[in-house]
């Protein structure tokens, strides 16, 4: 059976953690693809599907209210010869943390009454989201009602339909929702259901306080509209991890990622310091919990690392899980350590009370002696990843996938690979860290500025390459420490680390805004003159929102204003292109702004670090200013 990822670019979808529904654009939920109601990591729900008088009605446009509300608008020919669509229908959804609700309501300016038969066709499931993801579901999961009242289970979930009004005829895993209604001239008929779920095994459960609030953005009035709709997304994304229910942080999106996943968890909340420290908070708080206490080859765990993602049970994706299967708790990552030391330090930067980060010093610590003492797993004073975990996750940088990492000519690198953007992870997390040792009292610091320049010499002499164009960063080195010569985003990500002098600085920039890098509405993840390069591929040619938000940071930070500016108004663009939802990634095709951008069709939105990346397009706009 061939491994097919379902596409999501035409579907539509309402979210809050941990509750999600996607549909088709005509609001029909067929079971098809990634379509259906999920808890968690479970699909409770595979069909809802609408029939009036056993016709499916005519969709005119769907109306995506906010996050969590979507209508969908449907008319019914009623009498068939007459091309005036005289009786309507909207279906209105809406999901909070438990629920899923649909209201119907029926309008009519027929001059006498009509009777409507009204069908809904739900389709209980309990499939494992890594089913569905791999493009295993031919059907729904083997669930059937316990009672009249339609409540099942699944292993861990339960889900519980109400449906006032209705006649319920049941088949299996099936029911058929059944509504006679006279509409009289001029009336409105409001019909409906909802299904009540819940998840007692789930890892991860909805955040309680205070959602983060839209900021006032001043300049382009677009970038209003891009903020509003990214904070209503990142609101729909936070959760608690159940062990540590008091601290919220964002899940990385979805559908596949309403988890806990440390890099994406971490970075999405650096960008959003300028107008929310909670969530940064938050974050360091639920990750430091899970921080890593022993070796476990397994899972990748080591002392001090910070994890990479959380699951109810082992995760496996492609048929018979030859794709990738990994445990329910891993540690397959080579950056969120450092970045964990990195969002503590601006975390308090940005007003985190002293008392709250003292109490993380020694989290602080353990992490600086990760990346001492596991981080660089051969001893050549590089960051990279290595061990028995390799055979799960190849790559373990952002860029995860096979092949991400790519010599000139397209050829994959060999790995285990030494990442150049993890370096100035590295670099940054060592001088901060030693400013943190510092202020606090804890020893230490000198070495770890010693880490630092050290490092910084190190790359200096290994990492660089020249072509006609001259001098620029390797994406990383190969597994036998040799520079992997493409021209990547990655070296994006060394400004505002202090790795680079000013010439390199200067260098980077110039790279990147190159049109062969930047598209016009991001830095692409791979140049065009790469042998490997295509735009709609995953890591190598595409442009992920939060990549080219990351790097806007650190011109920022560095210096180059203009070509922030300049960047942020391609971003701000191909906001505008998808309907202020900046996705997880889209085509690295040249910007036409006649047209919108080309769709990635498996992103995934909202995404959390593509909707916090929001805040650093405002600050490189001057919609608001930087903090810190």
């Amino acid at each position: 059976m061939a491994f097919q990822q379902p596409y999501l670019h035409d579907l539509t979808g309402v979210f809050t953690a941990p509750i999600q529904v996607w549909s088709d654009q005509h609001g029909q939920i067929r079971g098809e693809g990634a379509q259906g109601a999920y808890c968690g990591d479970d699909r409770v729900l595979a069909r809802a599907v609408l029939t009036v008088n056993g016709h499916e009605p005519e969709w005119v446009s769907t109306q995506l209210k906010s996050t969590e509300h979507v209508d969908f608008i449907h008319f019914i020919r009623v009498p068939a010869n007459v091309a005036d669509p005289l009786v309507s229908i909207i279906r209105s959804r809406s999901v909070d943390t438990g629920r899923l609700a649909e209201t119907l309501t029926f309008k009519s300016v027929l001059a006498e009454p009509v009777t409507l038969d009204v069908k809904m066709e739900l389709v209980a499931d309990a499939l494992p989201m890594d089913q569905i993801k791999a493009g295993l579901a031919l059907a729904a999961g083997s669930v059937a009602p316990e009672d009249r009242r339609w409540r099942w289970r699944g292993q861990d979930t339960s889900a519980e339909l109400t449906a006032e009004g209705a006649e319920l005829a049941f088949m299996g895993s099936q029911v058929v929702l059944s509504w006679r209604i006279a509409l009289q001239p001029g009336d409105a008929v409001e019909l409906g259901w909802s299904l009540a779920v819940s998840d007692k095994g789930a890892p991860m459960i909805a955040a309680g306080g205070q959602p983060l609030r839209t900021p006032s953005v001043a300049g382009d009035p677009r970038l209003m509209r891009l903020m509003t709709r990214s904070i209503s997304d990142l609101n729909s994304l936070r959760i608690a991890d159940r062990q540590r229910p008091e601290h919220a942080f964002l899940a990385a999106g979805a559908p596949w990622h309403l988890t806990m996943f440390g890099r994406d968890a971490l970075m999405a909340a650096r960008m959003l310091l300028p107008i929310d420290a909670a969530t940064a908070a938050g974050t360091l708080r639920a990750l430091a919990g899970r921080q890593g206490t022993d070796v476990v080859p397994e899972t990748g765990e080591e002392p001090g690392k910070i994890l990479r993602e959380v699951r109810r049970s082992t995760f496996v994706m492609g048929p018979g899980g030859t794709v990738i299967s990994v445990p329910p708790v891993h540690y397959g990552n080579i950056d969120a350590t450092p970045l964990w030391i990195i969002l503590l330090h601006d975390a308090w930067h940005s007003g985190m009370p002293e008392a709250e980060v003292r109490a993380l010093l020694p989290n602080l610590e353990d992490a600086l002696g990760w990346m001492q003492h596991y981080g660089d797993s051969d001893g050549d004073g590089f960051l990279e990843y290595g061990g028995a975990f390799d055979s799960k996750l190849v790559d373990q940088g952002w860029k995860d996938t096979a092949g991400s990492i790519r010599w000139h000519d397209g050829t994959p690198a060999a790995g285990p690979v030494a990442l150049a953007e993890v370096q100035g992870y590295a670099h940054e997390a060592a001088t901060v860290g030693a400013e943190m040792l510092d202020h606090f009292g804890r020893p230490g610091s000198g070495e770890w500025r010693a880490f630092a320049a050290d490092l910084a010499d190190r790359f200096r002499e290994k990492f660089w390459c020249t072509d006609d164009a001259g001098p620029y960063p390797a994406i990383a080195l190969d597994a036998d420490k040799k520079p992997v010569d493409s021209i990547a985003s990655n070296m994006g990500h060394l400004l505002g680390t202090g790795l680079l002098n000013a010439q390199e600085k200067d260098a980077v920039v110039t790279r990147l805004m190159d049109p062969s890098m930047f598209s016009g509405y991001g830095i692409r993840t791979l140049s065009t003159t790469n042998g490997g390069y295509w735009p709609t591929r995953y890591h190598a040619g595409s442009v992920w929102s939060h990549d080219s938000a990351w790097i806007l940071l650190g011109m920022l930070k560095d210096g180059f204003e203009d070509e922030a500016a300049k960047l942020a108004g391609g971003m701000l663009d191909a906001a505008e292109g998808f309907e202020w939802r900046l996705p997880e990634l889209f085509s690295g095709d040249p910007a036409d702004r006649r047209w919108p951008p080309v769709p990635y069709p498996a992103a995934c939105r909202p995404q959390a670090w593509a909707a916090a990346s929001a805040v650093p397009i405002a600050q490189a706009l001057r919609g608001f200013n930087v903090l810190g």
